[in-house]
């Protein structure tokens, strides 16, 4: 059956926190039905979940236990993000561990959909543009599945990033030695255009993806072998030195079979090597793009240190999507929420306030006016209700 969300009056929540999730509430009824594995009645609903991880990323708890042990004992996220209930330690890790997949990517692509529409676009003369790379992941040694190298273990995850809205697009999850070039197929979209440093050089991929009609600027190693089709001339005062059309790879071993625009340019005496189906912008232009590519690692450095998305919480392959996801989710919300009230982009600054503000706006909040029943009735009407 469909089910909708009621939300909390506004005068009887912490009005800033919910200003936050608005963008989510506006379509969490079609997720989708988040179901008990057995007989037991859910401890935790989705909505829980979901409010419980984006609270542990904003405000930066150490571990799982502290958020399970702030959910038991701070006023604010007892009664507005727990289940009336309250949620015992093991009912959450196993929610974490096994349940709200299905959901979160839902949640996910929808939100990042809207955040699309709500954030301004920038570089709109070079196209759609998704830089993409792998991060690596501390595991634990009883993470068996995170793959890594002896004594070592390690997950990674392959991000899509849209540097047009400066948002998460796609991502992706595998143990420490799983290799990223198959993922970007899956990343971009037809006339998207991926952003790659040289790792993802594979001239049998540079010809997949001219084929699927998805285009690429990839740094290349200096060394390898091109045959020239045709050159084109270079202005003498950029610091391009080298725009020509080629064949790339050593003749009847792995060489290209379609041709391709290499761009050389140099930067503080250094010399990049480009390539690229791009033929419709200037060859300083494909040095641009390529410059954006490190919006990615921007991100993944503000999103580590600022969101702790990397404090696991999750063992299991599925927890550690979750967690992810719902990392990403947490930063979206954020963007859009910087975006709708200082029209600027995420900043530190700005998730500061925002903490303070709810903080002080649930500190003044005087939930010992609420009795349980009233605190009952506010969460059923909040939560899951059958239509």
């Amino acid at each position: 059956m469909p089910y909708t969300i009621e939300p909390l009056a506004k005068n009887q929540a912490i009005p800033s926190f919910y200003e936050l999730l608005d963008p989510v509430y506006r379509f969490l009824s079609q997720a989708p039905l988040l179901e008990a594995k057995g007989d037991r009645p859910l401890q935790m609903t989705f909505e829980h979940q979901l409010k419980a991880l984006i609270f542990y990323h904003l405000e930066e708890h150490s571990s799982g236990s502290h958020l399970v042990q702030v959910l038991d004992k701070d006023d604010f996220a007892k009664r507005e993000i727990a289940p009336p209930e309250g949620i015992q330690k093991s009912s959450f890790f196993d929610a974490i561990n096994h349940r709200g997949l299905e959901q979160l990517l839902f949640v996910f692509e929808k939100l990042q959909a809207d955040a699309a529409k709500t954030l301004p676009k920038e570089y709109v003369h070079l196209g759609y543009l998704i830089s993409i790379d792998g991060s690596l992941i501390d595991a634990v040694l009883s993470m068996h599945w995170a793959d890594y190298r002896d004594g070592s273990k390690k997950a990674k995850d392959h991000l899509g990033f849209d540097i047009n809205h400066s948002i998460p697009a796609k991502i992706f999850l595998t143990d420490g030695k799983g290799d990223e070039r198959p993922f970007v197929s899956k990343i971009l979209s037809p006339g998207q255009t991926g952003i790659m440093d040289r790792y993802y050089q594979c001239h049998r991929d540079f010809d997949l993806w001219q084929t699927e009609g998805k285009h690429f600027v990839c740094r290349i190693r200096g060394n390898t072998h091109k045959t020239v089709i045709e050159t084109s001339p270079v202005n003498s005062d950029s610091s391009v030195f080298y725009d020509a059309t080629v064949l790339l790879g050593t003749p009847g071993v792995k060489q290209t079979k379609k041709p391709i625009r290499l761009v050389g340019y140099r930067i503080d005496g250094k010399k990049y090597w480009v390539a690229t189906d791009r033929y419709d912008i200037t060859a300083e232009e494909v040095a641009y793009i390529y410059k954006l590519r490190w919006d990615i690692e921007i991100f993944f450095g503000w999103w580590k240190r600022h969101l702790k998305v990397y404090h696991l919480i999750a063992r299991s392959q599925y927890g550690l999507m979750v967690q992810i996801l719902a990392g990403l989710i947490t930063y979206m919300l954020i963007a859009i929420y910087c975006r709708n009230n200082f029209n600027e982009k995420v900043s530190i600054k700005r998730v500061r306030e925002l903490r303070i503000k709810i903080k002080n706006e649930a500190g003044s909040f005087d939930f010992d006016t609420l009795t349980q029943n009233d605190f009952k009735e506010q969460r059923k009407n909040h939560a899951y209700a059958k239509t």
